[in-house]
């Protein structure tokens, strides 16, 4: 029960933690425990914990100035965003401090693109169910969950959810108010769910045929964490408006909005900003994370540490199929669908001092550090094949 006197809102339901540290791909508890952390913030630690480079550019910007407001010209932001657009499919970048930010600049830029365009009518977006893009108004009807919709009022007007992966409901709710086709590559908080390749191509080629715009949000699967720097790459479809975040900033709040010069057109001076995305903080740790991650062999080495680890949750779902069902994802973006309630793996795992995140489908999240070592992702692999062990022998107790 939550104690009513506690000056936080309750919206959390925390777990009995509190780290003081962290160092890499560990954190370490106010009483000198030390916990794996295959959470990463949720994705968020996309370079672990105290990454020197990371602490050092920090603590330089510091030192110089935090904030000035976009009211002014800021260097950082001109490198972070040609580093991006020569990286990526975009030649225009917008910086938040959030994922769901950028996915509100995204569903801005899509709608102002055919408003410019003599439109207005074509402001409809098209998502699917099981989809997590935030939690704003806007992105929550996005989403389209009723947990995330429910005791706030009407519903944001302008989006239609469709089955997942359901090409004939997709069809046959796009009309001609239908500006912009709305996906995650992988469904992060939806299970770790991937739509096809050839699903991703059907919609690249029906937003060409209608004259809609393709928005990837990239906000969980972005910045390496599938072993490319963004996971549309290996499916050979490029969207129109990327959202982007978590790993970005290595732990500091940072998120962007990607697109095309044409896809952007619509947003000129005065119709959207921010006040504090891209401050000169934010960028010096983008920059600082792009560093590492585009050096040569980086994501080489996420993919090779991601392919022993993937190999060795399938050798767990062989010898536990009473708790494991299914292995999930790419790169270290994995899940690992339980047989059990998805909750008492993750407690399991917990008491072997590993961490995980729950995903919705009765998935658990495993999330490593893009730094993890192939020996850190085995010591993972050792925790959780104690913890499935002792769900299985918890259940055949039971039995006897």
């Amino acid at each position: 029960m939550a104690d009513a006197n506690a000056p936080l809102f309750d919206t959390f339901s925390r777990a009995p933690l509190r780290f003081e540290r962290g160092e890499g791909v560990w954190l370490f508890t106010e009483s000198g425990e030390r916990y794996l952390d295959f959470a990463a913030g949720v994705a968020v630690n996309s370079l672990g914990h105290a990454h020197p480079h990371l602490v050092e550019a920090i603590k330089t910007q510091a030192e110089k100035v935090w904030h000035v407001s976009n009211l002014y010209e800021v260097p950082g932001q001109e490198k972070l965003a040609k580093r991006l657009t020569e990286a990526t499919f975009a030649d225009k970048v917008f910086f938040t401090n959030s994922g769901a930010e950028a996915l509100e600049c995204a569903i801005k830029t899509a709608r102002r693109y055919h408003y410019s365009k003599g439109h207005p009518e074509k402001f409809r977006i098209v998502t699917f169910e099981g989809a997590f893009h935030g939690r704003t108004l806007a992105t929550i009807a996005a989403g389209g969950q009723q947990k995330y919709l429910e005791g706030f009022g009407p519903k944001v007007e302008g989006f239609n959810q469709v089955p997942f992966g359901d090409l004939e409901a997709l069809k046959a709710v796009i009309t001609n108010e239908t500006a912009a086709l709305l996906i995650e590559p992988i469904q992060g908080e939806g299970g770790i769910r991937a739509p096809s390749k050839e699903l991703l191509q059907t919609l690249r080629d029906l937003c060409n045929e209608h004259g809609m715009l393709l928005i990837f949000d990239e906000v969980q699967t972005g910045v390496g964490r599938t072993g490319k720097l963004f996971a549309y790459e290996w499916t050979g479809v490029a969207p129109d408006i990327m959202a982007v975040a978590k790993g970005i900033g290595g732990g500091f709040p940072l998120g962007a909005c990607l697109a095309t010069a044409d896809a952007a057109s619509g947003m000129t001076a005065g119709v959207h900003g921010t006040t504090y995305g891209g401050n000169p903080l934010a960028m010096a740790v983008g920059n600082a994370v792009l560093d590492v991650v585009l050096a040569d062999g980086f994501l080489e080495r996420v993919r090779d540490v991601a392919l022993v680890f993937r190999q060795g949750l399938a050798s767990l779902k062989d010898r536990f199929p009473d708790v494991i069902e299914e292995i999930r994802g790419e790169g270290l973006l994995l899940g690992i669908k339980a047989r059990v309630p998805s909750g008492e793996l993750l407690q399991a795992m917990r008491a072997e001092h590993l961490l995980g995140v729950p995903a919705g489908d009765n998935v658990v999240r495993l999330l490593p550090p893009l730094v993890t070592t192939a020996e850190e992702a085995r010591e993972g692999l050792s925790r959780i094949e104690t913890a499935a062990a002792s769900l299985t022998a918890a259940k055949q107790a039971k039995i006897a």
